[in-house]
């Protein structure tokens, strides 16, 4: 006759261990899922504002306030600076800012080393994520010399 410890009478096979890892896991993945998608509403989309910001700055720089007879990309003309600071609300569309989806808020700052020379815009708010990039322009003023300012581009 076999004694007790010689018989297995436990029933448990490699399979009821496979399908409880299984088990286990699936439970782990769904809590992990469910926790990240309680997070989602805090995240920000600044990142986006800032790409859109510097999309809309380069756009400025480049090609809306250039004085195309320089060969480099920041130089701009001056009547054309007076012009879009005058009428900053037509340049909406023409900068992509106004969408089907979404519209975004403009303000763009000129500026030298010490102080704000031209502002246009929606003052800036404290309580959203703002975009912003700066550039560094260069202009003849009206003795043909050259100054350097900086414009800033803020979206949100």
């Amino acid at each position: 006759m076999k004694t007790k410890n010689e018989f297995d009478d436990k029933g448990q096979l490699t399979l009821d261990y496979l399908i409880a890892i299984t088990f286990f896991l699936f439970a782990v993945f769904f809590v992990f899922q469910y926790a990240s998608g309680l997070f989602t509403p805090l995240q920000s989309n600044s990142n986006e504002v800032t790409l859109i910001a510097d999309r809309t700055a380069t756009e400025l720089v480049e090609n809306t306030l250039s004085d195309n007879t320089e060969s480099t990309n920041n130089f701009v003309d001056k009547d054309k600076i007076d012009d879009f600071f005058n009428n900053t609300s037509q340049y909406h569309n023409i900068l992509g800012l106004n969408g089907s989806y979404f519209t975004y808020r403009l303000n763009v700052t000129l500026e030298n080393n010490t102080s704000i020379i031209r502002s246009t815009g929606d003052p800036v708010p404290s309580y959203k994520d703002i975009g912003q990039t700066k550039r560094i322009v260069i202009f003849r003023d009206e003795g043909n010399n050259l100054k350097s300012q900086i414009l800033s581009v803020r979206i949100w």
